[in-house]
């Protein structure tokens, strides 16, 4: 019996009251005495009672509770979205409930799952790297639960999203390196059924074909973006010996990869090769040289996204039409570039 969690039915029973009565006091109820309260309280204090989500929400139809799924919390990014969206939902009384898919599509559907279980009044995600099938998301909307993506999105969802403009911070950033320069960049990108990804490209191209420069497949490195593909890569075009004179990646951690291995050949930064990366990680402006990168305005866009998740979470129905909001990006210019 001492393993049995406390109920509100035991809170009741020592007190000689309702358990509606220890129900209304515990949810502050103006229609119970201070009197009563500050005993209920007490008591469940000394049984260590804990409210049940779960059979609240299925009672009231509301947890308060907000899913948040990202590829992976340990990023400035997503640690600054998810600061963005706690910011929103914890001054309306809401808490969230993270959970991080590590890019992989399996663990992403479970996650859904698990959420979806403990009652969430609604999902916030960004997609994994390898997420191809959508089932799992559609399958939220079915239920009539509100769900908003942001950064990582998918055409293929109708449903609320925020991102930042990751066609022109590319353009804008191959454009930079163009003017200072830059005839062959090579590009690190991934994925290209993540959005992000297909427009960072898109903005690379355009970039080259506006200033007359040739597109070169040989110069397009497709991996998984971690520093130590940045290395893998670089070292593979040094070996093929492939001419180049900049490097755009979507990612600062594959550039941080690139620069390192650069440096240990013993090229010059940026007089041999100028590099810029994409996502203002905090490493990039402490390194030497300090790294030319675009800051995706992540403590904003979690603001906006929850803000967005609460205009669908209070309307009448979340079939309405979706809405995308497109933050504009900002080129921050430093000396890995000049």
């Amino acid at each position: 019996m001492k393993n049995q969690k406390a109920t509100i039915h035991d809170i009741a029973e020592k007190l000689k009251i309702t358990a509606s009565t220890v129900s209304r006091a515990l949810n502050n109820n103006p229609r119970i005495s201070e009197a009563t309260k500050k005993k209920v309280l007490k008591t469940a204090k000394q049984l260590n009672y804990q409210p049940n989500h779960i059979a609240s929400a299925l009672r009231s139809g509301k947890s308060r509770l907000i899913g948040v799924i990202v590829p992976t919390a340990n990023r400035n990014f997503f640690s600054s979205v998810i600061r963005g969206i706690e910011d929103i939902a914890n001054n309306l009384n809401y808490k969230i409930i993270i959970s991080q898919s590590y890019d992989e599509f399996d663990k992403e559907v479970q996650n859904v799952e698990a959420l979806l279980n403990a009652r969430v009044d609604g999902i916030i995600a960004s997609i994994g790297k390898t997420t191809e099938n959508f089932e799992h998301f559609e399958k939220v909307k079915n239920k009539g639960i509100p769900l908003v993506l942001f950064d990582r999105i998918s055409n293929e969802l109708e449903v609320s999203q925020v991102v930042i403009d990751d066609y022109q911070g590319a353009y804008q950033t191959v454009n930079h390196l163009i003017q200072n320069g830059c005839k062959r960049i090579v590009h690190f990108t991934s994925s290209q059924r993540i959005n992000i990804y297909k427009e960072r490209k898109r903005g690379y191209e355009d970039a080259l074909l506006e200033h007359g420069l040739e597109i070169d497949p040989e110069l397009i490195v497709f991996s998984n973006m971690q520093l130590e593909d940045g290395r893998k890569n670089m070292e593979e075009i040094l070996k093929k010996k492939i001419p180049f004179d900049g490097v755009f990646s979507s990612s600062d951690y594959a550039i941080m990869g690139a620069m390192q291995v650069l440096k240990e050949h013993g090229f010059n930064i940026p007089e041999q090769v100028k590099l810029a990366g994409f996502g203002n990680e905090p490493f990039t402006s402490f390194t030497e040289p300090a790294i030319t990168t675009v800051d995706q305005k992540s403590i904003p866009m979690g603001k906006i996204t929850a803000e967005t998740f609460f205009e669908l979470l209070n309307s009448s129905s979340v079939d309405g039409v979706a809405k995308k909001t497109i933050l504009k990006p900002e080129l921050i210019i430093r000396g890995s570039s000049k």
